[in-house]
């Protein structure tokens, strides 16, 4: 039933959003669950239950109370608090964005993204990306058609859909920001190359039971500021972090007994994005704002626990004493310099999440490239395989032997999101520069030799996380740091830790 059209307060609005809300949050977990838990014949149903969830979701989101909403505070905005304006600027715009897709289809495309999750997991298993690409070719047909709903000013098709993850963001802008990344690692690999001598990291494949990797890195978690009480650490094939809210923030991983640093790395990464998700300011419960969060300012936060930090030398001071305790004296013969000189080994790898600081960047730009190229240059989905060992052979020197080392080793894809790749490059860059005016703030090396977080914890809480999604990422960029996005922090920030690492 809809609205009357008389005295609508912000109360109406906000019972709106929580009910939008609320079915986000079930549709996260029943997600969560297909990834970390979920009976394999369980899929059918699953599908099912997302395409209803989906259809339930538009509903209430573009409905007749949410149409008569939208009616009468675009003509009594007066009638709203300053917060609640800056709410219903982002609800309308959310408005918008579904309630140009028939209803049928955008119900369609929840079952689809769940088949799409099935048929990646079974195209893994047989190391098979044929198995996948049926379903990827219809989530990218899908996606084609919104983009005709959704299409405005946009030069390029795929500009909408970096717009959805990074407001503004265009193909022009990021060519810009990749081409200057690009040459300042190819300039980097070149003097390492030249002029530096490579470390020694054999100690990185050791045998290192998964239970004291689990039992060290969970505490690391907790000591970086995830807090256990409000999340949860689950097993998975693509590590992620799933946040109903802000009191339950869950994160997964997956772990190789010979490869520690992989599940070290990973679940600093994904508690970064648990942290930001259990400290958004309470106000924003149940709001997009909550919800919302652009990747790019995301993803720096779980970079700056990956990278920042995790690549630190001043970190790993205090960290490397506690990591030797916990594998119980495997790495006692390993001395300090030795270990982060291995720690911070560069080398070129085929799997993203393990690549280091300086190869990362590539690894996004291959799959940026492919994306503009499904998107603005129609190119056929049968062959992204081809199209990707040939980028990995151009960019990194390296070809893929495998599909599940190639093209099936993220998940992004089979749920839809395409567009969200760059979001982790531009989070490298946001990252290097909240760190690079951290250090202008506080005594940053003392602090992390003495393993005293809280005034790292307590500055992103208070500059970035309590914000959520109320504040664009170029402004809480401008105003933590005083300056609009500079790539040069991240670059000259690698040089100087590589450099150290290479004896340059």
């Amino acid at each position: 039933m809809a609205l009357f059209m008389t005295e609508l307060t912000g109360t109406d609005l906000r019972k709106n959003m929580k009910e939008q809300a609320l079915l986000q949050e079930n549709m996260a977990l029943a997600e969560w669950d297909q990834l970390t838990g979920m009976p394999v014949e369980g899929n059918e149903f699953r599908a099912e239950l997302s395409s209803y969830l989906s259809g339930r979701f538009f509903q209430v989101a573009t409905g007749a109370e949410a149409a008569d909403l939208v009616k009468y505070f675009k003509e009594n905005k007066e009638a709203l608090t300053a917060d609640e304006q800056a709410l219903f600027d982002r609800y309308v715009k959310d408005y918008e964005e579904v309630a140009a897709i028939p209803e049928d289809e955008y119900a369609a495309f929840g079952h689809l993204t769940s088949e799409g999750q099935d048929a990646w997991t079974k195209a893994r298993e047989a190391n098979d990306y044929q198995i996948y690409a049926p379903a990827l070719k219809a989530l990218i047909e899908t996606k084609k058609q919104f983009i005709k709903y959704w299409r405005k000013d946009e030069a390029t098709p795929y500009d909408v859909l970096l717009n959805q993850f990074e407001p503004g963001l265009t193909v022009e802008k990021l060519d810009g920001i990749f081409d200057k990344l690009k040459q300042g690692i190819i300039d980097l690999q070149a003097d390492l190359k030249a002029n530096g001598t490579a470390p020694q990291a054999d100690f990185l494949n050791r045998d290192i039971p998964v239970t004291l990797q689990r039992e060290y890195v969970w505490d690391a978690a907790q000591r970086l500021g995830y807090d256990a009480n409000k999340g949860r650490l689950d097993d998975t094939i693509h590590p992620f972090m799933q946040d109903l809210n802000r009191n339950d923030a869950r994160i997964t991983t997956r772990w190789n007994k010979n490869d520690f640093q992989m599940a070290v790395l990973g679940i600093y990464h994904e508690a970064g994005h648990g942290m930001f998700a259990q400290n958004v300011a309470e106000k924003w419960d149940y709001t997009p704002f909550n919800k919302g969060i652009s990747m790019s300012i995301h993803e720096s936060q779980s970079l700056f626990n990956e990278v920042m930090l995790g690549r630190s030398k001043d970190f790993w001071q205090h960290e490397y004493p506690i990591m030797q305790a916990a594998f119980e004296g495997r790495l006692d013969d390993v001395a300090f310099d030795d270990f982060y000189k291995g720690w911070m080994l560069s080398k070129p790898t085929l799997i993203r999440t393990e690549a280091d600081p300086i190869t990362y960047p590539l690894h996004i730009i291959i799959r940026y490239e492919i994306e503009k190229a499904i998107f603005n240059e129609d190119f056929n989905v049968a062959d992204i395989e081809s199209l990707w060992n040939a980028k990995y052979e151009e960019y990194l020197g390296i070809r893929p032997e495998t599909a599940v080392e190639g093209v099936l080793q993220d998940i992004h894809w089979a749920g839809g999101d395409f567009g969200y790749f760059p979001s982790y490059a531009l989070g490298h860059l946001y990252a290097a520069q909240f760190y690079h005016t951290l250090t202008q703030t506080f005594d940053v090396p003392a602090l992390l030799q003495a393993g005293d977080l809280q005034p790292i914890i307590d500055w992103r809480r208070e500059h970035v996380w309590q914000f959520g999604a109320s504040k664009s990422p170029a402004a809480v960029l401008k105003d933590a740091t005083g300056e609009a996005l500079n790539p040069q922090y991240w670059l000259d920030l690698q040089r100087e830790r590589y450099a150290d690492v290479y004896d340059i």
